[in-house]
This record gives structure tokens, sequence and C-alpha cells, in this order.
């Protein structure tokens, strides 16, 4: 069952900002499309969380509001994903103490 509006999602995806809701809707009719042999059930399980995860490749819960923010824009400060990907590029502390070896 693709969704042909925004109005149509689920409730729980209302809180989600307006471009966030348009990239869950596509990513969403995408899935089910590509996975148009499965059974229904199956189908819309696997919409879901394909259109879950597009979102939460470019939004995350701000911590401190609960708002759902693009990623590295949460009140300013640096994103969960911004430090995760700052520390596997830097290696971690066992290759900063080789380093300084």
């Amino acid at each position: 069952m693709p969704y042909e509006s925004i109005s149509e999602l689920p409730k729980s995806v209302r809180n989600l900002p307006s471009r966030a809701k348009t990239l869950y809707m596509k990513a969403f009719n995408s899935a089910w499309e590509e996975n148009d042999l499965m059974q229904d059930v199956s189908r819309e399980k696997l919409s879901h969380e394909s259109a879950w995860s597009a979102v939460k490749l470019e939004y995350e819960k701000d911590g401190d509001t609960g708002d759902w923010v693009k990623i590295g824009e949460a009140a300013g400060k640096h994103s969960r994903h911004a430090l995760r990907h700052r520390r596997s590029k830097s290696g971690g502390p066992a290759s900063q103490a080789k380093a300084h070896a």
C-alpha cells in the first residue's frame, strides 16, 4: 500500500520535519515497489524499516528537545553521527597512542 501523500503516513512519522516525511514516503514507496513478490505483511514491514533507515541517515533526535533534526544541527552541538564518524576516522585511542609513541 504505497502512500500517495504525506497526510496518509502513519502516526509514528507525524513528528518528523516535512522534508523527512517526504523522504520517508519516497523510501517506503520505493521499497514497496522493489519487493512486489513478497506477501503484503512482510512487504509492509520491510518497507517501513527501509523508510526509517533512510530517515535516520539524514535526521536524528535532538537529545535535549526530542525533536527530529538534520544530522549535525542538534542545538548547535556535535551530533552522535558526527562524533561516531570522527572517532572512526581517527582510528580510536590505540592508533592515537601509536602516533605519540
